[in-house]
């Protein structure tokens, strides 16, 4: 139900907000804009303003929405009205009413991102979990604990890394301009460390690493990213939580609170890593059994333990039937009133940018067409960002709105980039596209749109099924 209810405050947000912006600026061009509609087919509730012409309306179909505006290509209008129709309105109004539709999507991200940097958001400190061995992360010096302070690629300066989620939009955006990313961490240098000088043992060292993401295949750029970097997530305790009776744990002998120092002869850093060692402890039909040195409160004991073995996807892996991992530090990321703007600005800029590069490459070949989602991806993550509360899901709108406003800025026929593009042969050349071009143009790039919704939702159902 959450998920239902998220996604639909979503696409009628995203929507109405979209239409609006054409609505707002074809009445200020003085365009005649007859029917304003959110959703197509039957309408539901219907509604007229007070002196206005326009009829506003929600129909049964939420899939979209549109202005209809007086025109005389839609049949005949009223000479003393000729003056407000949309055709024959000046080209620089014409592109003004379709730009402002997607103008109107990159505006409310700007707003939403704003809002979030205005009123803070909980995010994970960017101190990093162990690497995955042999991964682009291990060979750059990375060993886990590491708390990332400074980030630039290639030719710019350093800036300030304040939380992990913006440590891997740097990942992102590195991968995704194919350049190499230099990193300033920190690393705590225990008081027992024998080759620590005196005057800065239990303080920490600082270092810079460099991830070489310019080696990174462009097509690699997908749902697998940073595991194929070999930084999956932020650093957490290897603590054991809830323990289910009958499960390897308990028949082994692990309590709640207990913190996993050592997994046979191999030291254990943090959680993720951890559960990857479960996970990968099959050996043949069965799992092998393991010396495990516990922290429990204050003693240090050794309880040998055997991970049962299920079938997940039909691979075999190592389960103990225990939770393991503790939620990792917080961090308040919070910005004023003008850094805030800016930082929404400046974001929404990237975000955009990185989307139209995406879909570049997935044209040409670069990259998977598997990063293409569609109305089940999209309600899902609007459900589950809804559960993590208001700042998380006014990201996840911000990131739709930005989609939403780049996607009709396409040069596709049956979007706004389309109408532009016709206006672009108008000025170049002073006279409007054909009627016969249209009609073959518009049924071109229908056919793309409409692959383009079949692949995104072949892409769902694997991501939802598989």
């Amino acid at each position: 139900m959450m998920t239902l209810l998220a996604f639909v405050v979503a696409l009628g947000l995203l929507i109405t907000i979209h239409e609006y912006g054409h609505y707002r600026v074809a009445v200020a061009c003085g365009v005649k804009v007859l029917k304003f509609s959110i959703g197509f087919g039957k309408p539901l509730y219907t509604w007229r303003c007070a002196g206005k012409p326009t009829e506003f309306s929600i129909s049964a179909l939420p899939l979209g929405g549109y202005v209809k505006m007086l025109d005389e290509r839609d049949g005949p209008v009223d000479p003393a009205e000729r003056h407000q129709a949309f055709n024959n309105k000046p080209l620089r109004s014409r592109a003004a009413v379709v730009v402002a539709g997607p103008i109107a999507n990159l505006l409310l991200a700007v707003l939403l991102y704003s809002v979030v940097n205005w009123g803070g958001m909980q995010e994970p400190k960017a101190v990093l979990a162990a690497p995955l061995p042999d991964s682009m992360a291990t060979r750059a010096g990375f060993v886990g604990g590491e708390s990332v302070t400074h980030a630039a690629l290639d030719g710019e300066t350093l800036e300030d890394v304040r939380s992990f989620t913006d440590f891997r939009w740097r990942l992102t955006q590195g991968a995704m301009k194919g350049q190499d990313l230099r990193l300033v961490v920190t690393t705590a240098v225990p008081v027992h460390q024998s080759d620590a000088p005196r005057d800065i043992a239990n303080q920490s060292l600082s270092r810079e690493l460099i991830l070489l993401l310019s080696q990174l295949d462009a097509r690699e750029v997908d749902a697998q990213l940073f595991r194929r970097i070999g930084l999956l997530g932020p650093l957490t305790q290897p603590l054991i939580g809830e323990v289910m009776a009958g499960g390897a744990a308990a028949t082994a002998g692990l309590q709640v609170g207990d913190v996993v120092r050592r997994m046979g002869d191999r030291e254990v850093t943090d959680g993720q890593q951890l559960r990857d060692m479960i996970r990968a402890s099959v050996v043949g039909q069965g799992a092998k059994q393991q010396a495990w040195q516990i922290e429990r409160g204050s003693r240090q004991i050794t309880l040998m333990v055997t991970p049962q073995v299920l079938l997940e996807a039909g691979v075999p892996v190592g389960k103990i039937g225990a939770y393991i991992g503790s939620a990792p530090a917080m961090v308040t990321v919070r910005y004023g009133l003008i850094d805030g703007f800016w930082g929404g600005i400046v974001k929404t800029w990237d975000v955009s940018s990185l989307t139209l590069q995406m879909m570049g490459k997935m044209l040409v070949g670069e990259a998977s067409l598997k990063n293409l989602s569609g109305p089940l991806s999209i309600a899902d993550y609007a459900g589950k960002s809804a559960t993590l509360g208001w700042a998380a899901y006014l990201m996840f709108l911000a990131l739709i709105s930005v989609s939403l406003g780049v996607l009709n800025l396409l040069p596709l026929p049956v979007l706004d980039g389309g109408h532009l593009m016709y206006y672009l042969w108008e000025a170049a050349t002073g006279r409007s596209v054909s009627e016969v071009w249209m009609e073959r143009l518009h049924r071109g790039g229908l056919a793309i749109l409409l692959m383009m919704m079949a692949i995104a939702l072949f892409n769902d159902l694997q991501r939802l099924l598989g």
